[in-house]
């Protein structure tokens, strides 16, 4: 057992063991009161039940990652990475081909692997909580889209990375950067009008009060509206969500159905005015900047790792190869990417209480913005109390209790 394994095998049993901790801590976290703020917004009933929906979804977590991490071990210390190899090599397809199988069969495997997994979430316990709209039919095509999507877009990304790494010499991983980068930026471009439909249809939201209110609101703001549009996410989901996708011509605003069906004009321009928030705010452009850099650092320091025959020893390999290697690195350097995760957290936390602070400031009252935000925990079944360990490692979004705070105490014009 080498550096490697034992750098690899820590990161892995520390990152499960921060989990079982948290969510040990979230769970007793849990109030059997309701909060004062969401007194007339729960009642017991539906309090209880979203009490229940964090317990159940905890347990099926901790299941499932459990099973992950003994597949995971069993595959790896039974030499199953270098037997795979053995079999992918044996296509002499060279070493692109020979990468797409190696990587292209583990992929497969983990997603037939995880299907019954999916499957019960959906229709067991998303069912039983009342949130699944999905029938067999969009499940199966969405997963097929899927994985279609992969062979399309991902295979030629991964064909072209294996390719740089493996003839670029010095400088393959600055080559690998700039196509990845390059990649990256044109997708942020082409997903929402021909990736995106293909789950879902986006309908222009049609003229009438809610448009018009919109439309007055982004005058006030200076915020040129591209494209407002209904999502139909009550296709899959009761539940409600916005979000804003795309750059340049291209950039659009979705509603889900399910929100404009539960919230006033009034709430709803306060949603479109907290991701208006996140655009005026420059949150997209910095966190693209960030994954810019990160990849950047990241294809550097892989660049030096391929190289190192001890990482491969790890995983009992006969042979070196770029494709592995990408594999092996990407676990080792996890516990990089956990760092880094959570200080991504952080920093989306920072941004939400910003694009609220914003919203408010412009709508003229911040009373719509609480008022979304309680309809939105009490429809999705949202934690109220989350442990703060909990949210420190695993929240994007600040808990709900702390963002009405916040916003309470924001000067609106």
């Amino acid at each position: 057992m080498n550096i490697f394994t034992i750098i690899i095998l820590a990161a892995i049993v520390i990152d499960f063991t921060l989990g079982i901790i948290s969510n040990r801590l979230n769970l007793q976290a849990l109030s059997q009161k309701v909060p004062n703020e969401f007194e007339g917004v729960y009642d017991e009933d539906t309090y209880a039940k979203s009490q229940k929906y964090t317990r159940v979804n905890t347990k099926f977590g901790f299941i499932t990652g459990s099973f992950d991490l003994l597949l995971l071990l069993v595959f790896w210390f039974a030499g199953g990475f270098n037997w795979l190899d053995q079999w992918a090599r044996g296509f002499e397809f060279g070493v692109i081909g020979t990468g797409l199988i190696f990587i292209g069969a583990l992929v497969l495997a983990k997603i037939i692997i995880s299907l019954p997994f999916s499957i019960y979430s959906t229709f067991v316990i998303e069912e039983r909580f009342g949130f699944n709209k999905t029938d067999a039919k969009t499940f199966t095509a969405d997963r097929l889209k899927g994985l279609l999507l992969s062979i399309l877009i991902g295979a030629p990304l991964l064909a072209g990375i294996i390719a740089f790494f493996e003839y670029g010499g010095t400088w393959a991983w600055l080559y690998a950067w700039l196509a990845v980068t390059t990649f990256s930026l044109v997708m942020q471009y082409i997903a929402p009008t021909w990736i995106m439909p293909l789950f879902n249809k986006f309908e222009p939201l049609e003229d009438g009060e809610l448009r018009q209110a919109i439309e007055a609101y982004a005058d006030t703001v200076n915020f040129p509206l591209q494209g407002i549009y209904v999502m139909d996410g009550s296709k899959r989901s009761s539940k409600s969500n916005a979000f804003f996708t795309g750059f340049g011509k291209n950039k659009r605003i979705a509603l889900f159905d399910t929100l404009i069906e539960n919230h006033t004009t009034e709430e709803l321009v306060a949603v479109l005015a907290h991701e208006i928030g996140h655009y005026k705010k420059k949150h997209i452009v910095k966190n693209m900047t960030i994954s810019i850099l990160h990849t950047g650092i990241m294809f550097a320091l892989l660049s030096i790792f391929l190289q190192v025959p001890a990482l491969f020893d790890a995983f009992f390999m006969e042979q070196m190869s770029v494709y592995a290697g990408l594999l092996f690195f990407g676990m080792l350097y996890s516990p990089v990417e956990t760092l880094l995760g959570i200080g991504m957290q952080m920093m989306s936390r920072k941004h939400e209480y910003e694009a609220d602070e914003f919203a408010a400031k412009t709508i003229g009252e911040s009373e719509e913005m609480v008022n979304v935000l309680k309809k939105l925990s009490k429809d999705n079944l949202s934690n109220l109390t989350p442990h703060p360990f909990y949210v420190f490692l695993n929240y994007s979004h600040p808990p709900v209790l702390r963002r009405i705070a916040a916003i309470r105490g924001v000067p609106v014009n």
